[in-house]
């Protein structure tokens, strides 16, 4: 089940504005599907479709899957949005697909807590991935403890959103025990005094487990890289299956 802010209609259609308008950190992304020169790309966890959408506007094949129905929904209203090919559900839907590479950004990677569902999702990747193609996905270093910075003093927003009005967002850290952290979102719609809450839950794993995880799906580390958006704060794995 997809958290609550990627679920609530309310907040999936806020949820745009509250990122940079630039959204630098999808431009690698972009740049890598040009440099492995994929033409097919599925984007797992594709939320409100931002990275779909800007592939389709190139010219790439792209298929863009997520739990999250209200997401999609405003996924699916955004230009080029009918270009993409839009599926409701997770990567387990994905059998009899094939593409030339699979990516997962934001916080994608780090949602599957239970590590049995994380294996899983890897193979799936590695299953629908053609020989030769690549899953690319970006995690947290957890040595940063991005954590920390996960308070209201330091998170506290406004905007201004049209029709919608002034909207408060905040972030609070509800709990850490390594590798899990939790941490709630809330939002205060000043129009009408609505406040909206949604927790989410986050597994921080280190570099050695990222690598022995793709290690047991027959993937091969082929690169891993930082994210321009947050240099030295996470780890973007390139990942290829031989072929």
């Amino acid at each position: 089940m997809a958290d609550r802010i990627f679920e609530e209609p309310r907040l999936a259609d806020v949820y745009d504005f509250f990122d940079s308008a630039e959204r630098p950190d999808l431009d690698p992304y972009i740049a890598m599907a040009d440099e492995f020169g994929a033409k097919s790309i599925i984007d797992l966890g594709c939320g409100t479709g931002i990275l779909a959408c800007r592939l389709a506007a190139i010219g790439k094949e792209v298929i863009g899957i997520d739990p999250a129905a209200a997401s999609l929904k405003v996924a699916s209203q955004k230009a080029y949005a009918d270009r993409v090919k839009w599926i409701h559900g997770t990567a387990a839907m994905l059998s009899g697909l094939k593409a030339d590479l699979v990516t997962m950004t934001g916080n994608v990677a780090q949602v599957f807590i239970d590590d049995e569902e994380w294996m899983s999702t890897l193979r799936k990747c590695r299953d629908i991935i053609r020989p030769g193609g690549r899953l690319v996905f970006e995690v947290r270093d957890p040595s940063k403890e991005a954590w920390k910075d996960w308070n209201r003093e330091q998170s506290f927003q406004v905007i201004d959103v049209p029709e919608i009005g002034k909207i408060e967002k905040w972030v609070d850290l509800l709990n850490v025990q390594l590798p899990l952290v939790t941490f709630r979102q809330t939002f205060v719609f000043q129009k009408d005094g609505a406040v909206i809450s949604s927790d989410s839950t986050l597994k921080f794993r280190n570099r050695s487990e990222i690598i022995d995880s793709i290690r047991g799906t027959n993937l091969h580390v082929e690169d891993i890289r930082d994210a321009p958006d947050r240099p030295g704060l996470e780890f973007v794995f390139v990942t290829r299956f031989p072929g």
